[in-house]
């Protein structure tokens, strides 16, 4: 029987990136089978389908980089780039056989719940869907953000986001502005500055970058840690190691002093000319926003036809740009490496909870979530990176994992005990956001001199967790029942009525 054949189902999760299939793989492990993935795209990967701008890569090392329970030992570089990314994704969603179950092209327009029959009512680019628990992994990096520059609706040229890189333009001596210095910005300029005739490089606020030092993985190594995981499960978990102790300068911004020296160091020995390198520096504590690595983005921008502006826009017009220095730029096609909407979540405006309120009408200027993963309000709901789950210093692979756990360990009790629902208590999230806030003080994010996109429209970092991945493990993989509220199921659950007990492994 192929799983999940019909629109009424046990589970829903809304997305197929890392936390979807991650998610999904989990589930069916666990014995239950009766859940569907509801993508939006024609294919999986989240976000690793989508960044497929030149030169697109990962920031976090390879054997870090992957779920625990999918090793791989084929990565062919420290750092993987987006197509093997991707690809991984992919071999996942096939080895694990949870192809059946994803529903592509399937965009939700919204999820409401249902009180009357305890269930969430999802409208889909494919029909009507209803379930029981409804899983939101969406991602934190889904929804562009596009800056509204004066003038821009009357450009003629080319304009896309990193997000959505638009192949079919030849970029070949063409006149290029790129608006934004953030992480996509700095791998794909270095990949374009070659080909263009000129690029203005528009700059808000500098970076800061360390060295890369990316390294091919050899054939010699790819077969080690086929024969030999446990040889590959020790390079995991030596970096794992590693990373975290470089986190405790984040918490403890007098330690950033040494990787500030190695930044300005790398910075001095790629860019000769003073003043070009006194723009390049940023004015914060490193750390308080997100720090960049890379070997050849210093290098792009001090060749002769890069120029760097700092002075903002004025005004697009058809065929130029007005910088805030009065100079008119022609230009032919802008691409924007401007990040996206992260703190406003806003895929908050499609989800309805207990009250009838959206995601985003509860939370307002600042989202906050019970353990970064459930709401109260919203019965049966779990989002996957929610508020307070983001890192600077190394994998959210780590948070993924622990929230599923967390997820699991809900769906066995409410199974063990014929649960219909299950919400977090309001004052157990409040306990949780106020030991967050408290633990944020005092740290880089905070204190660092920035406006980051890790701060909410109230100035609130609801972003980062600022712990270690091992303490937010120890506070979230395990479901404490004492935590939320449950309640019994009701007759007219229909598919939710169903003994799940017997496959989900208790």
């Amino acid at each position: 029987m192929q799983p999940s054949s019909g629109t009424d189902t046990h589970v829903a999760i809304i997305g197929s990136g890392f936390g979807g299939l991650g998610a999904a793989i989990r589930l069916k492990r666990a014995g239950l089978d009766d859940f569907v993935v509801l993508e939006r795209a024609g294919a999986v990967g989240g976000v690793w389908r989508d960044n497929h701008y030149p030169g697109a890569a990962c920031d976090v090392p390879s054997q870090l980089y992957s779920f625990s329970f999918a090793p791989n030992p084929a990565w062919s570089h420290s750092y993987s780039a987006q197509p093997e990314i991707w690809a991984y994704l992919q071999r996942c969603a096939d080895d694990f056989g949870i192809r059946p179950h994803i529903r592509l092209n399937h965009a939700v327009h919204s999820a409401s719940w249902d009180a009357g029959a305890g269930r969430w009512r999802l409208a889909t680019a494919g029909g009507h869907y209803s379930a029981t628990v409804l899983i939101l992994a969406v991602g934190a990096l889904s929804a562009p953000a596009i800056p509204q520059l004066p003038g821009s609706e009357r450009f003629a040229g080319a304009a896309f986001h990193s997000a959505g890189w638009d192949h079919s333009f030849d970029l070949a001596g063409k006149r290029v502005a790129v608006i934004g210095t953030g992480a996509s910005a700095i791998q794909f300029v270095p990949h374009i500055q070659p080909l263009v005739e000129r690029l203005y490089l528009f700059q808000r606020t500098p970076p800061w970058v360390l060295p890369r030092l990316d390294r091919p993985i050899g054939a010699g190594t790819q077969r080690l840690f086929r024969s030999m995981p446990l040889a590959q499960r020790a390079r995991r978990a030596w970096l794992y190691a590693r990373l975290e102790l470089n986190g405790i300068g984040f918490r403890h911004p007098r330690l950033m002093a040494y990787a500030e020296r190695s930044a300005r160091a790398h910075l001095a020995a790629a860019v000769a000319d003073p003043l070009l390198r006194a723009r390049l520096t940023p004015s914060y504590t490193i750390g308080c926003k997100r720090i960049l690595i890379s070997d050849d983005y210093y290098p792009a921008v001090v060749q002769p036809n890069v120029e760097l502006i700092d002075t903002g826009i004025a005004e697009v017009q058809a065929h130029a740009i007005v910088g805030g220095d009065g100079a008119t730029r022609p230009i032919d096609a802008m691409i924007y490496g401007t990040g996206f909407h992260v703190t406003d979540f806003p895929f908050g405006k499609c989800v309805r909870g207990r009250t009838g309120q959206t995601l985003a009408e509860q939370w307002g200027d600042s989202p906050r979530a019970h353990l970064g993963t459930s709401v109260a309000g919203f019965p049966n709901l779990f989002i996957l990176q929610g508020p307070h789950t983001g890192l600077g210093h190394t994998s959210v692979l780590l948070m993924i994992e622990a929230q599923i756990d967390h997820i699991l360990g809900a769906l066995r009790y409410m199974a063990r005990h014929g649960l219909g629902t299950i919400e977090p208590r309001a004052e157990a999230q409040a306990a949780f956001v106020a030991a967050v806030d408290q633990q944020m003080r005092g740290t880089v994010w905070v204190t660092g001199g920035c406006a980051s996109w890790y701060l909410d429209r109230s100035g609130h970092n609801s972003t980062i967790w600022p712990g270690t991945t091992y303490q937010f493990r120890r506070r979230v993989a395990r479901f404490n029942p004492r935590e939320y509220h449950t309640g019994a199921p009701n007759a007219q659950h229909g598919p939710a009525g169903r003994d799940h007990r017997r496959r989900l492994r208790v």
